[in-house]
């Protein structure tokens, strides 16, 4: 292997323009870690938000971007048992994926599901790790239950529908296109709701309030779903695309026993998303490996046009996951 790779990196804050192709050292692994040769490396909106200043790496991680990629082990750090060089991952990143090699801690790599093509695996971790752990293990999302999910479309959307789906909940989810919300239900929802021609709140009320709610958009949706959660309900916040700030009268909270919650991904420790990657390759790995559940494919750009890939994916015209190909 070569000392040095191409990579993307962020000149500087602000829009996609500022990625630009570069030459890095290529890592190494430390103690628990294994390299990647990447493949593939997936985009996703925390990649813009570091692109903007607005998310900055965990101590001690790249500073490239990319939080997840598929490809084959390329060395083993100390301490590695479970994977050898030459073995097909894919992986959850805490940054750095936007480029030909990558570190990861070993427990955060997972294998590519039989018979998936290493594009697709790409689609994988970074989505994945983040429905599981907000929808099943923090929203505790139960067969028989209304389950309503934002952004439908998106890779988030599209891999929870599938999932609570797939697991017996009620499928509920919003988008904003005829097209996207025939999509939403192809994937599994119960109905799918435009949300420039209806309104959710009203949607789910009559079906008698949703018990748990998945939201990235934040702002005037929170106390929005606020009312449309049912008693008892749960509201599980992962990204605010429209502001984190808004009045709320949390007396419906208490009077009604509603329970907001919500996490980021990156900034959680080693040891927790090694558990979550566990919990993937026992609940949801067999599901992926008998086409029950798949990741939804948007489009491939080369690595050099990773700012094109972003300006796509910020104009919110893609249904499903975007990717780079690296090698």
């Amino acid at each position: 292997m070569s000392d040095m790779m191409k990579a993307v990196e962020i000149t500087e804050a602000g829009g996609p323009e500022v990625l630009r192709l570069c030459e890095r050292p290529r890592p190494e692994p430390r103690a628990d870690e294994v390299v990647i040769r990447v493949a593939y490396a997936g985009v996703n909106r925390p990649d813009a938000l570091q692109r903007a200043g607005a998310y900055a790496p965990p101590k001690g991680a790249s500073d490239l971007p990319g939080l997840e990629a598929a490809g084959e082990v390329a060395a083993v750090g100390g301490g590695v048992t479970g994977w050898k060089v030459g073995d097909k991952v894919c992986a959850l990143l805490p940054g750095g994926g936007y480029a030909e090699y990558v570190a990861t801690p070993a427990a955060h790599c997972l294998p590519v599901p039989e018979g998936m093509a290493l594009k697709q695996a790409a689609c994988l971790p970074e989505t994945f790790f983040t429905v599981w752990s907000n929808v099943f293990q923090r929203g505790g999302l139960q067969a028989g239950e209304r389950f309503l999910v934002h952004g439908g479309s998106s890779g988030i959307g599209t891999t929870a529908i599938q999932l609570a789906n797939v697991l017996g909940a009620r499928v509920f989810a919003t988008a904003g296109t005829d097209e996207k919300c025939a999509k939403c239900v192809e994937l599994g929802a119960e109905r799918a709701i435009n949300y420039k021609t209806d309104d959710f709140v009203e949607v789910l009320k009559a079906e008698g309030g949703a018990d748990l709610i998945l939201d990235m958009v934040g702002g005037d949706y929170i106390p929005r779903n606020v009312r449309a959660l049912a008693d008892d309900g749960r509201l599980v916040q992962i990204a605010f695309l429209s502001g984190p700030k808004v009045e709320l009268n949390f007396a419906h909270v208490m009077v009604r026993r509603l329970t907001i919650t919500g996490s980021t991904l990156r900034p959680q420790s080693d040891s927790a998303k090694a558990a979550i990657a566990q919990a993937l390759l026992a609940h949801v790995w067999p599901l992926l490996e008998a086409g029950r559940v798949a990741p939804v494919m948007d489009s491939t750009y080369a690595l050099a046009d990773a700012a094109k890939a972003h300006a796509y994916m910020e104009s919110s015209a893609h249904i499903g996951k975007i990717v780079l190909k690296v090698a």
